[in-house]
């Protein structure tokens, strides 16, 4: 695979066949995975958004489906968080075989459910992830001795009028053990929808993983 490369594939696990689209700009510092939220995928406008703003960085990222087609409508599948985390951490194990991605440091974007699922692969592999970042995550619904385990820096990025989501990001913090910031986003609500509210993520989100992966100073 060459630089600026992208690539659909596919990979099988629980008997379900997820698909991705992992994307590399010229001469990647780093390779993001995204965990995304309940009913969302490969497809969410908000994390191809943002995954275009990390490759402008010059990171790679892989956005993967870890739900199947018929599992998509299952409420209790979007809320199982094990289920996520280990199909998450299938995803992380591809990019570590793969020639292209295998020697890059990797980080963690998850949306909502999918942010504790990212929390929790990274509670697991402490050796592999080396940053997570969290848009409007649930981080509670991770099992309660994920997030004082959890040792990759952590930022948490929430709208101030999501009032319900950021105090559980407040308490979260509050568990975390690692390096840690929370952000937030002002008259931004759950979605980040508000003009260049998606976009601040995206520029928070960068200058995390460009300093913990690309090892850049911020200013």
């Amino acid at each position: 695979m060459t630089s600026g490369h992208r690539q659909l594939l596919t990979l099988s696990v629980d008997s379900v066949v997820l698909e991705g689209v992992l994307a590399l700009p010229p001469a990647p510092r780093g390779m993001v995975l995204f965990a995304h939220g309940s009913g969302s995928s490969r497809l969410s406008p908000r994390n191809n958004a943002v995954a275009a703003h990390l490759r402008e960085a010059g990171m790679g990222t892989l956005l993967m489906d870890l739900l199947g087609e018929h599992e998509q409508p299952d409420t209790a599948a979007r809320f199982n968080i094990a289920l996520l985390a280990r199909r998450l951490g299938v995803a992380a194990d591809w990019l570590a075989d793969h020639s292209a991605t295998h020697h890059l440091p990797l980080g963690l974007f998850g949306a909502s459910t999918g942010a504790a699922a990212a929390l929790s692969l990274a509670a697991e592999r402490a050796a592999l992830v080396r940053a997570v970042v969290s848009r409007g995550g649930r981080p509670e619904l991770a099992d309660g001795a994920v997030l004082p385990a959890v040792r990759a820096p952590t930022l948490l990025i929430v709208g101030a009028l999501d009032a319900e989501v950021a105090a559980l990001n407040r308490r979260a913090l509050a568990l975390l053990q690692c390096e840690k910031r929370l952000d937030i986003v002002p008259a931004a609500t759950h979605l980040f929808e508000e003009a260049g509210a998606l976009q601040t993520v995206a520029q928070l989100a960068a200058g995390w993983f460009s300093q913990h992966l690309a090892g850049d100073v911020p200013a």
